[in-house]
């Protein structure tokens, strides 16, 4: 796993407070931590599939919100804020059978103080483009 030295600190604050979550009940495992980008990996099994045996779409957002949150957080300065999805799209391009995994990578399009936009790219092992989502996340203080 790479983890960019600029946010260190930030990812293992990250996994040590992080409870058991969405991502951990579906497999996702993160692979590079960057400020303007975020990538993972997730299997595509019995908890990603929907019931013809190919990758459910909700999982592929699940995936591409995820990371656009995590990618929003790391570049939080203030421990009293967080980032929360306010609107999330997904095209969902090929489908990937069973018994295999997903890549994707979430790429920063805008930082704001008050507004971020992270789009996801989700491929299969052979880099074929399965899923482009594009998440808007509002920064607002921890309730």
């Amino acid at each position: 796993m790479y983890i960019h030295p600029d946010i260190q600190e930030r990812v293992q604050l990250l996994f040590d407070s992080a409870q058991k979550n969405m991502g951990d009940t579906l497999g996702i495992a993160y692979t590079s931590f960057k400020k303007k980008e975020v990538k993972a990996t997730m299997p595509v099994d019995e908890r990603t599939v929907q019931p013809f045996g190919v990758l459910h779409g909700g999982a592929s957002v699940a995936l591409a919100e995820t990371l656009a949150s995590i990618g929003a957080w790391l570049n939080l300065d203030r421990d009293d804020r967080t980032a929360v999805g306010i609107e999330i799209n997904a095209n969902h391009i090929r489908p990937v059978k069973k018994g295999t995994h997903v890549h994707a990578t979430a790429t920063a399009i805008q930082r704001g103080r008050n507004i971020h936009v992270w789009e996801t790219n989700i491929w299969t092992p052979s880099d074929k483009l399965v899923c482009v989502s594009r998440c808007t996340l509002a920064i607002v203080g921890k309730s």
